[in-house]
Formats: C-alpha cells, sequence, structure tokens
C-alpha cells in the first residue's frame, strides 16, 4: 500500500472531499454576503461572548463530537509527558507570537492596521477548529484535548500582557511604531468557557453518561458514528456564516488580502513544520506528533476577531486582517491533514 493511499485510508467519503465541500462553503458565503441585502447585520445582531451568535453555534456544535470521542479516563498518560507540553508551550507561547510579529512587520511595513491585526492573530492561541483538523489527521485525541486546555489557561493568563509587549513594548525598543489592545482577561474568560468549556463539558458527560448506560463498545460502535457527522457540518455552517459576514470586505479588496495573506502562509507553514519535525526529533510517534504540529498552528480566529472589532471597530483593517485569518488557516490546514497522513507510514514502527 503507498503512502497516498494510507493517507486516504485514514479519511472517511466524506472526508476525502473536505477540501471540496470548504471551498463551496467558502464560496456560498461570499454570494450571501454579496447578493443577500443586510444579512450581514441580520447575522450579527444577537452575539455570544463578542462573536455573532450564528457562528457560536457553528463552532459548539463542530466541537462536541470531537470531545465526545475523548477517553477522558486517558488523559492522566498525557499529562506526563513532559517533553509534549514543554514543545506545546514552548512553540506556542513563545515561538507563534515573536514569528507572527517578524512576519507582520517583514511583508506590511506601511500597513499598521493589518499588521496589527496579524500580531493578534498570532497572540491568539487556537481551542476550537484545531480539534477537527488533528482528528482528520488521526492525531491523538486526548493530548488534543490536554493541550487544547493549557492553550485556554495560558490564553486567559498571557494574552492581554503578550498583547502589551507585541504591540508597544518591543516596537518601541527596536524604535517601531507602536500600538495599543484594550483587552481584560475577564473578555478572554469568558471565550474561553464558551467556546471550550460548554463543548468540553457536553462531550465528558456524554463519555461518562453514555458509557454507564450502553457501555463503552455500544457508545463508541453506535452513539458516536450518529453524532461524528454533525463536526463537519458545524465546521461548514461556521464557514458560511463567517464568509457572508465579511464576504463584502473579501471581495472588495482583493489586494490588501493578497498582501495579508502571504504572511499568514508562511506562518502556518513554518509553525506546522516546525511542530511535526520537533515531535519526530522527540519520538512522540505519529499521534502526538501530529497533535504537537496542527496545535502549534491553528490560531483562534474567533477571539482576535472579536478583539479587532471590539478594540479597532469592525470595518477597521484590524478585523479585517483577522477574518483573511480563516480565510488561509482553513484550506491550509485541510492541505496539511493529508499532508500528515502521507507522512505516517514514516513513523512505522515507533511507539513513542
Amino acid at each position: 500500500m503507498t503512502a497516498d493511499t494510507e493517507a486516504h485510508a485514514g479519511l472517511s467519503t466524506m472526508d476525502r472531499f473536505l477540501p471540496v465541500w470548504i471551498g463551496l462553503a467558502m464560496i456560498a458565503g461570499l454570494l450571501l454576503g454579496r447578493l443577500v441585502p443586510g444579512l450581514d447585520d441580520l447575522l450579527s445582531a444577537v452575539e455570544l461572548g463578542d462573536v455573532s451568535l450564528p457562528i457560536a453555534v457553528g463552532l459548539l456544535v463542530m466541537m462536541y463530537p470531537v470531545l465526545a470521542k475523548v477517553r477522558y479516563d486517558r488523559l492522566d498518560t498525557v499529562t506526563r509527558d513532559a517533553r509534549m507540553l514543554t514543545a506545546s508551550l514552548l512553540l506556542n507561547w513563545v515561538l507563534g507570537p515573536a514569528l507572527m510579529f517578524a512576519l507582520a512587520w517583514l511583508f506590511l511595513p506601511d500597513l499598521p492596521a493589518y499588521r496589527t491585526g496579524l500580531i493578534i492573530v498570532g497572540l491568539a492561541r487556537c481551542i476550537a477548529m484545531v480539534i477537527i483538523w488533528n482528528d482528520l489527521a488521526c492525531g491523538d485525541r486526548e493530548a488534543a484535548a490536554v493541550l487544547v486546555a493549557l492553550n485556554s489557561v495560558f490564553q486567559v493568563i498571557a494574552f492581554a500582557g503578550l498583547g502589551w509587549f507585541y504591540l508597544t513594548v518591543l516596537p518601541g525598543w527596536l524604535g517601531l511604531q507602536q500600538s495599543a489592545l484594550d483587552v481584560s482577561a475577564a473578555d478572554i474568560a469568558r471565550s474561553v468557557l464558551i467556546f471550550l468549556g460548554i463543548p468540553l463539558v457536553a462531550g465528558y458527560l456524554s463519555r461518562r453518561l453514555g458509557e454507564r448506560r450502553w457501555g463503552r463498545a455500544a457508545y463508541e460502535g453506535s452513539f458516536l458514528p450518529r453524532i461524528g457527522p454533525w463536526a463537519l457540518y458545524g465546521l461548514l455552517f461556521t464557514i458560511v456564516v463567517l464568509f457572508a459576514l465579511q464576504g463584502e470586505q473579501i471581495i472588495n479588496r482583493p489586494i490588501d488580502v493578497v498582501r495579508i495573506a502571504l504572511p499568514l502562509l508562511v506562518y502556518f507553514a513554518v509553525m506546522w513544520g516546525g511542530g511535526f519535525a520537533l515531535g519526530k526529533a522527540l519520538g512522540m510517534g505519529y499521534a502526538r506528533t501530529t497533535t504537537l504540529a496542527f496545535t502549534a498552528a491553528g490560531n483562534n480566529f474567533e477571539l482576535a476577531i472579536a478583539v479587532a472589532i471590539a478594540t479597532f471597530g469592525v470595518t477597521s483593517g484590524q478585523a479585517l486582517a483577522g477574518v483573511v485569518g480563516p480565510l488561509i488557516e482553513v484550506p491550509v490546514l485541510v492541505g496539511l491533514v493529508y499532508v500528515s497522513l502521507a507522512l505516517r507510514p514514516r513513523f512505522r514502527g515507533e511507539t513513542g
């Protein structure tokens, strides 16, 4: 069996065509936002944690099935893996923000609003979609749950401080233009509790109550297959709504979108590649190496967009940079799912 065949064997029929569904969802969102007058106002009329309610619902539906698959009784083996926890913290909270800061200034020296928006994206570590990418790439679900929770804690503690450092302090040291970020730890904690806490509790209770009622075999053989497709339904729904909300800006400013996209492409490639290479070098085995790579590359776009809008306004360049984040991240990380699966045979015989 070739590497390509093995890669495709890791995906269901629906998953194999995921790039097609995502492309269609993006196009549908852009067309809806362009052709339906007042749709953006309608979609953003009600918010949950500073995020449009339809997007919030899509994210919660997307995350629940994956978190219901996690075997919570195995989490202790993940928390004892000091290599992975340390590597994840260094990638997410040292390398990631520093790399995005450098790329933003390198690619956008003359566009301060977009530059600031990209730096905010780099500070918002992923706590949602990464669970989908990790699952599609056959990563370690338990490790993903632990690393996402770890990122959430650090996001509450460090986001505002790192924003101040990378937008005000470091530019001042380097003689560059300074900016500011108005966001509180309470606002970030609320976002984390909504977008991670709700599906995490729901997934945990489903696992505990489902196994108690039906047994593990029936829970995993009958219940999980029924709810599994809803993760992708939630993902596609979220993409449609997101692009419907911001479609006009994306269509009307194509050159700006391209300029913002270039540093993002470099960022995702370096973060995922660096995480994958580090995991392989540390002998983690395929599943945890994949989890390390995707948790390093993904970003919390819902938080980045919410912070940019709250601080600079919905029509600001900072908000547009936040919107372009998932525009680039979604197809790139879907592509990296296939790259990851194609590299899986190289781990044969490794048990780390």
